[in-house]
């Protein structure tokens, strides 16, 4: 189709269908069955070119006293026609052409407008990127094409599928599709959206795909039988089509023939908007299907103009052949002369004069232009940039020496230039200009293919997703998506379900990295996250929770005041000095009688002393350690047993010497064991142990420490004796002592009656030394609270031995048995001699 102008733009477009390989000549008659197969979708892309360049004519602000013609070459859906077509648009009809007052031939065609296909696309830009040809295209999306260095002048109002495969990534991770298949055409746009697919995937981390497959051109049922095999017995429920239409009819073919339902497809932009696709055969199978959509518009006007279109009925050239075969092709009749044999065969003739409004066809619906809002947006491009280089004034121009382009001196690259910094805005609203590649702004309309209750369908409109600063910036609204599907709920695509906090993920060898285990965490680690690729370790003073997906404040563990343990010996402790204290009043109130008087009992009083000093400094191991408990508590143990074992053995000499004494020739003995040596030997005794407590402080103090090696989720709280020597010192002197004690006892067992509390302290030390030397192994094999606990009870039992075998038999004569308490029954009979 052509129409004249001062400029030409040229368009190509997919009007026919063809599987006969045409004569080398675009002359040839129109009986001859080179194109076959109608297709009005491009007819009316064709139209879209025609209305925007009539509208150009009619606008006063945009080229003005310029007429745009315009030259359209339909491609026929082959890839040798539409290559033939670019050349012959870009080299011209005439061998020369002159713009001035004559205005000689035709003018030459400054821009082309196409093609619809990738892979033509990329022959004819391939050879028009030599001359600088501007070519935009509506509908080639190949990312290939956005190469500058291989394309130079190629421009296109669709968005690259390097976009449209992000755009489809951001969908698969909004619904947490992780799994899915992928099938694409054989050719230029298949093979690189593969490409590009596996390598902004691999990328994103947005999942995996469980299989691959390249759909076959033409006819291949065992091709075909065994791609669909694989998707029946796939686990992944999402597919992923970028493929043509006849491409996914004959798939679908054959998905219906094996009945695969359940499957959740995503179409590219080149099948999203099919209506061949759309039957009550199908749609059980390919109902629900999302897809990229390529953005709608609209074209205020254009549905009158497509109704102001007549074929010519006196001049049927070549120009006019597209409009009459559309006319054919609409109202199924045939003009004559050309088939004279169509009446006898019982068909009408076009009369030229029939209604377009009478008849149902696709042509006139203008509800959802999308390839046609490309073209519009395409011829208004090359407009635009035709303007701004018109508009140029001479001297301040882009070019070298400050030059302008001129229609009459006009060179292609020339053109290329303003239409890379082309910008206006559609009445639609939408902003048109291209980035450095080419390539236009990106933005796509997500469609979504409602089934209604009545059989009917309908491609609805149920979100968008474009480019933004913060990259593709997906809206979905969700209550409008249909999902075919009993629970009409997004299905579910993953080979493995997501690990859930607490676990992390473990691979499995040889599979993709989609599938793997979920392995728990152990213990004192955690994972936060879901699909946590490792656990990570708890803070020192912290360990994981049961379900490992957080960390928790470890559990302390000490001696307590608040455990039945911690309370026990705090009531044993408290008892034992009430008892002292008990036994000293006694002693106190009854100090006149026989049996106190006779029990030396100064020493007495400071034993009973130490003995609750003793009880006392039980209190000390319990409750949590602090440093002055760790420190005191050793110093106050030992300070306290050396001055009780002390007096024991002041006690026990004491004894010894009396006795020696009431033998004839022993009253000297008694002169060395006066009041003031005992208190004396008692004081330096002690003191002897004080110094040690105080160099082991000084040199190794003890202090508390934080233990995690009884219990990897407590923290027990000890104090660490800082010094063992200064610790088996302390011991080793307490036991000297009570062993001395024991040994002195021993011999004064055998004294007569009236001395006999040499028994009760033999006794009294037994318990001591069996106490303590039990205690020494049980301490060490101890862990933690217990270690305390097991010293607390040594304590408290050797002061009760000593207590009770000491002052008990004494308290059983005063309190019970007042009868005994006097000084003949305390003298006992006179020894025989």
């Amino acid at each position: 189709m052509h129409k004249p102008g001062d400029v030409v733009l040229g368009g190509l477009f997919n009007i026919h269908y063809t599987s006969v390989f045409p004569e080398l000549s675009f002359t040839s008659e129109p009986n001859q069955p080179t194109c076959q197969r109608f297709v009005t979708a491009g007819f009316r892309y064709a139209m879209t070119m025609a209305f925007a360049i009539d509208e150009i004519n009619k606008n006063s602000h945009l080229l003005p006293n310029v007429t745009v013609g315009y030259s359209l070459y339909d491609n026929c859906g082959t890839l040798v026609i539409g290559f033939r077509a670019a050349l012959s648009l870009a080299s011209g009809r005439e061998e020369q052409f002159i713009l001035d007052d004559t205005c000689v031939g035709t003018p030459p065609v400054l821009g082309i407008v196409g093609d619809s296909s990738s892979t033509r696309s990329i022959a004819s830009s391939t050879v028009l990127g030599l001359y600088r040809v501007p070519m935009v295209s509506y509908f080639a999306t190949c990312s290939c094409l956005s190469d500058r260095q291989k394309f130079p002048s190629f421009f296109r109002t669709i968005p690259s599928d390097a976009f449209q495969v992000r755009a489809m990534i951001q969908i698969l991770r909004h619904f947490g599709w992780t799994w899915t298949g992928l099938l694409v055409s054989d050719d230029d746009y298949g093979l690189h959206a593969a490409h590009s697919f596996q390598s902004d995937m691999a990328q994103s981390g947005a999942g995996c795909l469980a299989y691959l497959e390249v759909l076959p051109w033409g006819n291949d049922p065992a091709g075909l039988r065994r791609i669909v095999d694989v998707m029946r017995k796939s686990t992944a429920r999402v597919v992923i089509v970028f493929a043509h239409e006849n491409h996914m009819i004959n798939l679908m073919e054959e998905v219906v023939r094996q009945n695969v339902t359940g499957l959740q497809w995503m179409a590219s932009e080149a099948w999203i908007g099919t209506t061949g696709l759309q039957t009550p055969q199908l749609m059980p199978y390919i109902g629900g299907t999302l897809g990229i959509a390529i953005r709608r518009g609209d074209l205020p006007g254009f549905r009158n103009f497509l109704l102001q279109i007549r074929p010519d009925l006196q001049h049927n050239s070549y120009g006019n052949t597209m409009v009459n075969q559309f006319w054919e092709y609409t109202f199924q009749c045939r003009f004559a002369p050309a088939h004279a044999g169509w009446v006898e065969a019982g068909g009408s003739l076009c009369t030229g004069q029939e209604d377009l409004e009478n008849v149902e066809t696709e042509f006139l619906d203008i509800s959802n232009l999308r390839p046609e809002y490309n073209v519009y947006k395409a011829v208004y491009a090359l407009a635009y940039a035709l303007d701004d280089m018109l508009q140029c004034e001479p001297g301040g121009g882009p070019f070298s020496g400050n030059s302008c382009g001129t229609l009459q001196r006009l060179e292609s690259w020339q053109l290329v230039h303003y239409l890379e910094k082309v910008n206006f805005t559609t009445p639609f609203g939408d902003q048109v200009s291209f980035e450095e590649n080419g390539d236009a702004i990106p933005i796509y309309d997500v469609m979504n293919w409602l089934w209604l209750p009545d059989g009917r369908t309908k491609i609805q409109n149920v979100g968008e997703v474009k480019e933004s600063a913060k990259g593709e910036e997906l809206t979905l609204y969700e209550d409008k998506i249909f999902w075919n599907s009993e629970s009409k709920k997004a299905p579910k695509s993953v080979c493995s379900e997501s690990c859930p906090p607490g676990t992390r993920v473990a691979r499995k060898k040889g599979e993709s990295e989609c599938c793997f285990d979920c392995i728990s965490c152990s213990e004192g680690k955690i994972s936060n996250k879901t699909d946590s690729m490792e656990c990570t370790n708890c803070p020192e003073d912290f360990w994981s929770s049961p379900q490992r997906d957080h960390c928790v404040s470890k559990k302390t563990e000490f001696l307590s005041y608040h455990e039945p343990l911690g309370i026990c010996l705090t009531t044993i402790s408290l008892l034992g000095t009430f008892t002292c204290a008990v036994v000293l009043w006694i002693f106190i109130y009854y100090h006149n009688t026989p049996i106190v008087r006779a029990n030396n009992p100064e020493l007495s009083f400071q034993l009973l002393l130490s003995l609750k000093l003793c009880f006392l400094c039980s209190l000390l191991f319990i409750g949590r350690p602090r440093l002055w408990t760790c420190q005191l508590r050793h110093a106050a143990f030992g300070i306290s047993f050396v001055l009780c074992v002390s007096c024991i053995l002041v006690k026990t000499m004491v004894v010894l010497a009396v006795f020696k004494a009431s033998k004839p020739g022993g009253g000297a003995s008694l002169k060395w064991f006066g009041a003031v040596q005992q208190r004396g030997t008692v004081m330096v005794l002690t003191s002897i142990q004080a110094a040690i407590c105080t160099a082991w402080i000084v040199c190794a103090s003890p202090a508390p420490h934080k233990n995690t090696q009884y219990h990897n989720d407590k923290i027990t709280y000890e104090c660490v004796v800082g010094s063992t020597i200064g610790f088996a010192v302390l011991l080793g002197y307490i036991g000297l002592l009570a062993v001395l004690s024991f040994l002195l006892a021993f011999l004064a067992r055998n004294l007569p009656d009236n001395f006999n509390e040499a028994k009760l302290i033999t006794f009294s030390m037994l318990i001591f030394c069996a106490v303590w030397v039990a205690f020494v192994p049980a301490y060490v094999n101890s862990p933690g609270k217990y270690a305390d606990a097991v010293e607390v009870f040594a304590i408290l039992a050797s002061s009760f031995g000593i207590l009770l075998a000491l002052f008990g038999p004494k308290c059983y004569i005063i309190l019970l048995r007042p009868e005994r308490n006097t000084k003949k029954a305390i003298m006992g009979r006179v020894i025989q001699s």
